[in-house]
């Protein structure tokens, strides 16, 4: 038990650690966790098929169909993409523009291909998947010495060492050298590529911010305390709920201590108008009341309906940035 509670208490701990820093701590993560799925697959699961016509899409398989696979999971873990998906069904767009879409367009596939392009980049620097997808295409004529007459069903063949002909096993080396070769710098390319873009989309970012670096900063820790406070509180307002509609059915409602203690410091919980969901579900940009900074639209309620000005309200709140 008690070797259960230290490791739970450590988890908990590392848990917190990473979500109280930057995206890049988290992105780092994710590009580690596929470097180690890439490396497991290379040497666990990728058998080349060294047959003609299969080596090619088996190779390219293995190098693009796991990259869009993260890539989707990555777009459909985004908040911004459901929040994006939200702005569209409730206000149809209208608010809208084309800066603010490009923007949100962005950064969610600015975090969506940190997984693919990681998956693709270790792929080539490997060379395993292209070295078997592009071995049918080395041109025997090429390899000094080679007998003449050979097909490409032979040389599709040499990423496995027992089915070539012993007097032809003597050119592989020479024949993997060179894919690997154009393997890893296609790979380099690839990596030296990406990096360049994400500068320059940084320098951009930072460039055309309305927000200076300290508030930025600020921003992001504001955005990550609201959605870590909302949901801890949204499942305390969703469990008091379901208690007083189980009690008011049966009579009673069976609960926990924690539970106990919960109902007892909170009393009761009403339900939450679906309008007021609305308002605060969608997509929402950088805006400013009075000077005053709105860092959210759970923010800009708040601001709003303190003044108790519905027509205000109901205006500003379909707002997306000034």
């Amino acid at each position: 038990m008690a070797a259960y509670a230290l490791v739970t208490e450590n988890f908990k701990f590392a848990s917190l650690f990473f979500k109280s820093k930057d995206v890049m701590i988290f992105n780092g993560l994710i590009a580690l966790g596929t470097v180690a799925s890439q490396t497991a697959y290379s040497v666990f699961a990728f058998h080349c098929p060294c047959s003609s016509g299969r080596n090619y899409r088996y190779g390219l398989a293995a190098i693009g169909v796991p990259a869009l696979a993260f890539f989707l999971v990555g777009i459909m873990m985004n908040r911004h993409t459901w929040d994006l998906v939200s702005e569209c069904r409730l206000r149809k767009c209208r608010k809208l523009s084309g800066a603010t879409a490009f923007a949100l367009l962005g950064s969610m596939v600015g975090r969506a291909v940190v997984a693919p392009v990681t998956w693709a980049s270790i792929s080539l620097l490997q060379g395993q998947a292209y070295t078997c997808a592009l071995s049918e295409f080395v041109q025997p004529g090429t390899l000094d010495g080679f007998p003449a007459g050979q097909e490409c069903a032979v040389m599709a063949k040499f990423p496995c060492k027992g089915s070539v002909p012993p007097e032809l096993q003597g050119f592989w080396p020479e024949i993997e050298r060179r894919l690997k070769y154009e393997s890893q710098l296609i790979g380099w390319l690839l990596v030296g590529g990406m990096s360049l873009m994400v500068f320059m989309i940084l320098c951009v970012k930072r460039c055309t911010s309305p927000l200076g670096y300290q508030q930025e900063h600020y921003w992001s820790q504001y955005r990550s305390n609201e959605k870590s406070m909302f949901e801890r509180t949204a499942s305390v307002h969703a469990r008091l709920l379901a208690a007083e509609n189980v009690k008011s059915f049966f009579g009673f409602v069976a609960l926990e201590k924690d539970e106990k203690e919960q109902q007892m410091e909170h009393q009761s919980a009403g339900p939450i108008c679906s309008t007021n969901w609305n308002r605060v579900t969608g997509v929402y940009l950088y805006r400013e009341k009075n000077g005053l900074p709105l860092y959210s639209r759970l923010n800009k309620w708040a601001t709003y309906s303190q003044e108790n000005d519905a027509e205000a309200l109901e205006k500003e709140m379909d707002v997306l940035s000034c």
